[in-house]
């Protein structure tokens, strides 16, 4: 019995070699450094109905002692994913550590493209630069549209002014007033 349990043993072990070798095979992986402002994209070329798992660390390099920092609260990745027909799959932010998964609907090149959400003053913030430069676009559509009402307000005064003056000028010369 021994040697008939080691043989189906050793039968069983080369097909589950042989798929842990086809899954190496397919799987890849990247190692790169992104600068703070950098964005960097690729192009992969994925059959349909594929997921696809991406796993990250982002982390800031001290360059007074020459290392990687742990984990620093604010900082974070931001990953857009498109497909061949340039249709975004995936666009979302994520922490400082993590991973991102999407599953491809049609075969061909998706763009897969990373940059971090940093800047420096973001790290001095706390991350709370993201929120304030948020609201400043929020306040900088606002004052643009007072801007652009206050001027059709201006131009319908100046309108209706003129209208009057000409209305009250043929009233009176009807009138014989003038």
């Amino acid at each position: 019995v021994a040697g008939v349990w080691a043989g189906r043993r050793r039968a069983m072990g080369l097909p589950a070699l042989l798929l842990l070798a086809l899954c190496a095979a397919s799987a890849r992986g990247l190692y790169f450094h992104i600068g703070e402002t950098e964005k960097r994209c690729f192009i992969e070329e994925i059959p349909d109905e594929t997921m696809v798992i991406g796993n990250y660390r982002t982390q800031m390099w001290d360059k007074q002692k020459e290392v990687f920092l742990p984990s620093t609260p604010g900082l974070g990745m931001h990953v857009e994913v498109k497909d061949p027909e340039g249709k975004v799959v995936l666009s979302r932010q994520y922490g400082s550590e993590g991973r991102f998964t999407f599953t491809s609907h049609t075969p061909g090149d998706h763009q897969i493209c990373l940059h971090s959400n940093s800047t420096r003053m973001a790290l001095f913030a706390g991350g709370r630069l993201y929120r304030e430069e948020r609201f400043r676009l929020i306040s900088e559509s606002t004052n643009q549209r007072v801007l652009w009402w206050s001027i059709a307000q201006t131009v319908i005064l100046i309108l209706t002014g003129i209208w009057q003056m000409r209305h009250l000028k043929s009233f009176f010369e009807a009138k014989k007033l003038v």
